[in-house]
């Protein structure tokens, strides 16, 4: 095994419990002396090896652990993980042929995301350490899957918090674009232009299970982007009216609910969502169902109360908007706010509403986004199915 350079702790107790972020502040000395990505062996004070990861002297989490082994990240140590994070998805969905492959530190990959649409693949490296080794993982993927097309989306802007450039491109094929099925209707996935990678599958369990208590009535998506939520609510029979303020978005809706032949049930506005709400309400329209899905209100802890004013005020106008026992699935998909406190937006914003609501379910992220027991961290989707019931 090659050498490889230390570095000591002063405290462990968060990794000896199984988490695996390092934050710079923790470590004996400047973190400074080391080179970006570099792997690195972690030791707790009394120099006890606690395992390897790559290292980040600019950035608030300085180490990412990859292994609690002393073990060689190689080809081999990639093609282990990533076989077996295909084996779990295998195992949960035996008939499915697109997913979350791997999900970062919920497969022990931290800074790694595939996701998987038929034979196209979009992989993310989201950090330092798996930048520097994407050549690797890309070969890695390619002896696994032999897909057709390769995209790379590293165009997060959390790589900017990692000092890492924008980019994104076809490694591999020539098309970006595939048609997959969910729940027996199809969607277009740009994972070329797409937002994230291409389509929300962290959503799939969430939208198949708020389908089934939905039928005819009248259905609105706040935040629809491809329209998956409302064309699985037309599908029930329900008139639905999809808001985006994207044009892409809204186009690419239309497409969705053409070939799925429910486009007499569809209809996609290009419009701000709060404004569109404002305006429904003043008009006195309602709905049966309302799926609320805005994007993460807060990137970072500084901005959770700026944040949760922002989802009481948006969930409790949706609330007026509802119909007596119309139904509300309402998320919020940042690992910043917790389940307990999203729920409690929820009481206050019912409080705004003057309406009274059965709590029907709350659920998470879809299983192929797994969470990992010992990092709060990685169970970021919150989703509450609520009825009114007064």
């Amino acid at each position: 095994m090659y050498e490889m350079e230390k570095v000591y702790l002063k405290r462990s107790s968060r990794i000896l419990s199984g988490h695996l972020w390092v934050f710079s502040n923790e470590i004996e000395g400047s973190p400074k002396r080391f080179e970006q990505g570099t792997i690195i062996e972690v030791h707790d004070r009394a120099r006890h090896f606690l395992g390897l990861g790559y290292i980040n002297p600019h950035s608030l989490i300085s180490i990412r652990l990859l292994t609690d082994q002393f073990e060689k990240i190689d080809r081999d140590f990639f093609r282990k993980r990533i076989k077996n994070a295909l084996e779990y998805r295998r195992r949960l969905f035996p008939d499915a042929d697109s997913f979350r492959v791997v999900y970062s530190e919920g497969d022990m990959l931290p800074g790694l995301i595939v996701d998987k649409y038929r034979d196209v693949l979009a992989i993310q490296t989201l950090t330092a350490g798996m930048d520097r080794l994407k050549d690797t993982i890309i070969e890695v993927l390619e002896e696994i899957f032999h897909p057709t097309s390769m995209v790379l989306r590293n165009d997060s802007p959390f790589r900017e918090l990692e000092g890492l450039s924008l980019e994104k491109g076809l490694i591999k094929g020539d098309t970006a674009e595939v048609v997959i099925k969910e729940g027996g209707l199809s969607f277009i996935v740009d994972t070329l232009s797409g937002q994230k990678t291409g389509f929300f599958l962290d959503q799939r369990e969430n939208r198949l299970t708020f389908t089934k208590l939905t039928g005819k009535g009248r259905g609105l998506d706040l935040f629809c982007y491809s329209g998956a939520w409302a064309v699985h609510m037309a599908s029930s029979g329900a008139q639905v009216t999809g808001i985006d303020q994207s044009d892409q978005a809204i186009e690419l809706a239309k497409r969705n609910a053409e070939i799925n032949n429910l486009t007499d049930r569809c209809r996609f506005i290009k419009a701000d969502v709060f404004d569109f709400i404002n305006e429904e309400i003043n008009r006195g329209n309602s709905y049966d169902y309302i799926v609320l899905d805005p994007p993460a209100f807060v990137k970072s802890k500084e901005k959770i109360r700026e944040a949760i004013r922002a989802y009481r005020k948006i969930n409790a106008s949706a609330m007026r908007l509802l119909n007596k026992g119309g139904l509300l699935a309402t998320s919020s998909c940042s690992h910043h706010i917790s389940r307990e406190v999203f729920l409690d937006i929820l009481r206050s914003a019912a409080k705004d509403a003057r309406r009274r609501f059965r709590l029907i379910e709350v659920r998470s992220q879809a299983r192929d986004h797994p969470v990992l027991l010992s990092m709060p961290e990685t169970e970021y989707l919150k989703c509450a199915i609520l009825e009114v019931s007064d």
